[in-house]
């Protein structure tokens, strides 16, 4: 999957989950994304219901889908409920995926950016 915000891209490789088929299935999508912490998610409409993995630790780089929020994180450090280095999610998220490039701009970006999902030509 390619990410695209504000002039930046990031490639992601998606895992072989329900979730993760529904959000491969579903793309092109387009979300307006809200910085928490370094964590951008966004409401992208699509309901997928909680299958068991989710969970609220998750590692640097990891994308998630937010059942509460119909919504895909993205994480790149620290959140407000972090309790050590990792990344901890409002409540618990459904993996999908990691950012295998270009994450380390995402630092750069606004508080609130429009980012594009879209399949991977590869």
């Amino acid at each position: 999957m390619i990410i695209e915000a504000s002039g930046h891209t990031l490639e992601a490789e998606l895992l072989d989950t329900p979730a993760a088929k529904t959000i491969c299935s579903s793309l092109p999508l387009s979300a307006q994304m809200s910085r928490w912490g370094e964590e951008y998610y966004g409401s992208v409409g699509i309901e997928i219901r909680d299958d068991g993995t989710g969970r609220d630790l998750v590692e640097v780089g990891e994308v998630a889908y937010w059942p509460p929020g119909k919504a895909l994180c993205i994480f790149f450090g620290r959140t407000p409920a972090s309790t050590d280095d990792r990344p901890k999610a409002a409540s618990p998220v459904l993996p999908i995926g990691r950012v295998i490039k270009g994450l380390d701009g995402l630092s750069l970006l606004a508080k609130n950016v429009k980012m594009k999902f879209v399949a991977a030509s590869w």
